[in-house]
């Protein structure tokens, strides 16, 4: 996954939970994954230096390092695909070429008399180091067996015999490659041993062995997410200490988040001072650090994420957007739901579930709306026709006059004006799904108990809980990791007159 696992004390840690006492247990040993289918003290921020291509390439690196073990400790469904280029681009145009290419070759030399073996002797040493790449420590025996059949040199000296038996040494390989495959590739290893043509057979050995390199790396995530998982908050603070290190800039938009969630606290306290009688506008308003980070997370769900996110929230931009987008969802369901209750409300008040079916009939029409080809007002108007007709059927059912043309084209109406710029509805929503979400921030455990559902929410009671289950789990992660680069930037800000030193990693901001 990185360079540092080729080390041996990364490699001895790994094996604890994949190493086999005997051979004989080995069988299948490496694959048993079904995939077919990654205490430190921050430091005071360092004064501006020139940063050199080998510090900014390390950065990069411990970036990448960062983000891929974030991802696989919190995405349980993280895997690794194996992808080919498209068949008609151009990239999978030329691999084609060359790869006929070289086969071709490959062929015409076997078909010399005698024979020229030494390009399918370097795929055999090829081969050879690939199998040996899928041992665990402890596979003495069949390590030591793959070694001896495929001996490069002793198959070179075969060869100027013209003894070597190729079809003997691909079986192996295909019998060995069965050994230690994942169940899912058996079908595979079946296909293998129906092929006649020894240069097809070659080819599919390889294709295969690919397939056996990603189950590998996905048995190896399984093997080491519990182990990122419990040590993350350390490993990731002590990754982007690094990161500070080598670039000094790298809190320079977190800051510039922080600060602006200040400016804006500000704003508020001086409006609500201004407006306060006999308040004393010379003292100095007293802002609340844990207040002014909450409002700063606040700002991601409504965030634009064509903008760069703050440094440190980067390795959960993904799900930071897809939350953002599942809420705007949900926000206009529930602006539907009240608009609909608000003019037809009466009619309707007897009919079970009402509120559920018109979220049904919403759903379907805004799948997709995070989409740059999504019509928002189409989906509006269909969902305005769905919800007069729903209303009307269910009046029809129970003997009642149906709506007349005016209240279905103003129903219609208030509907599709839902996605105009300051329609009060869409803010009234949006105000309540803000204050649960701060409320929820503010619990000590939301676990164990969830705000009350502002008014208006309660159709999407159960969408709101979860979003907000998933929201406040990844800002108190991110709290846990970041609380004490956070703390130093909230000092500087907050406090410039005060001494600035090495946040205390204990206290992490909550």
């Amino acid at each position: 996954l990185n360079d540092d696992q080729n080390s041996d004390s990364d490699s001895s840690r790994l094996s604890e939970s994949t190493a086999s006492s005997s051979d004989s247990e080995y069988s299948r040993q490496s694959f048993n994954s079904d995939s077919s289918s990654k205490p430190s003290s921050p430091a005071s921020a360092s004064p501006p230096k020139i940063i050199t291509f080998d510090e900014l390439m390390a950065a990069a690196r411990n970036l990448t390092d960062l983000t891929l073990a974030h991802e696989i400790a919190v995405n349980a469904n993280f895997c690794i695909k194996h992808e080919d280029f498209p068949q008609n681009s151009f990239a999978g145009t030329v691999k084609q070429i060359v790869h006929k290419a070289f086969w071709d070759h490959l062929e015409s030399e076997l078909n010399e008399d005698p024979p020229e073996y030494e390009h399918a002797i370097k795929l055999f040493e090829e081969i050879k180091e690939i199998l040996l790449s899928f041992l665990t420590p402890g596979a003495n025996r069949i390590q030591s067996q793959i070694c001896e059949v495929l001996d490069t040199d002793l198959i070179r000296q075969q060869a100027e015999h013209n003894a070597v038996d190729i079809h003997g040494l691909a079986n192996y390989i295909i019998n060995t490659m069965g050994k230690l495959c994942a169940p899912v590739r058996d079908n595979d290893i079946k296909q293998l041993k129906a092929t006649d043509n020894i240069v097809e057979l070659l080819r599919q050995i390889f294709r295969v062995l690919d397939l056996m390199k990603v189950d590998m790396a996905n048995y190896t995530i399984q093997n080491l997410r519990p182990y990122l998982q419990r040590n993350l908050v350390d490993y990731e603070r002590t990754k982007f200490q690094e990161i500070l290190e080598e670039t000094p800039s790298a809190l320079d938009l977190t800051t510039e988040w922080i600060k602006e969630s200040i400016e804006d606290e500000l704003s508020s306290v001086s409006d609500e001072s201004s407006s306060s009688p006999g308040a004393d506008s010379s003292s100095k308003p007293i802002i609340s650090p844990t207040l002014v980070l909450n409002n700063s997370y606040l700002k991601l769900l409504q965030w634009d994420y064509r903008k760069t996110i703050p440094e440190t929230l980067i390795t959960d931009e993904v799900r930071l957007q897809e939350l953002r987008e599942k809420l705007n969802q949900l926000k206009i369901i529930a602006c539907v739901c009240l608009i609909t209750n608000n003019m037809v409300g009466a009619a309707i008040v007897d009919v079970p579930d009402f509120a559920d079916q018109l979220k049904r009939i919403s759903v379907p029409l805004l799948e997709g709306m995070n989409k740059k080809t999504f019509d928002l007002k189409e989906a509006l108007n269909a969902i305005g026709v769905q919800i007069c007709s729903k209303v009307n059927r269910s009046l029809t059912e129970r003997g009642l006059p149906t709506l007349n043309e005016e209240m279905q084209s103003n129903l219609m109406g208030q509907i599709a004006h839902i996605v105009e710029e300051n329609n009060p509805v869409s803010s009234l929503i949006d105000k309540r799904i803000q204050f649960f979400m701060r409320s929820l921030l503010a619990l000590p455990s939301f676990q164990k108990c969830m705000p009350t559902m502002p008014g208006g929410l309660s159709v999407i009671q159960t969408e709101m809980e979860f979003v907000g289950s998933q929201y406040a789990s990844i800002v108190n992660f991110n709290k846990q990791v970041y609380g004490p680069f956070y703390a130093n930037i909230l000092r500087k800000l907050l406090f410039p007159e005060a001494p600035m030193g090495k946040a205390e990693t204990e206290t992490p901001i909550n």
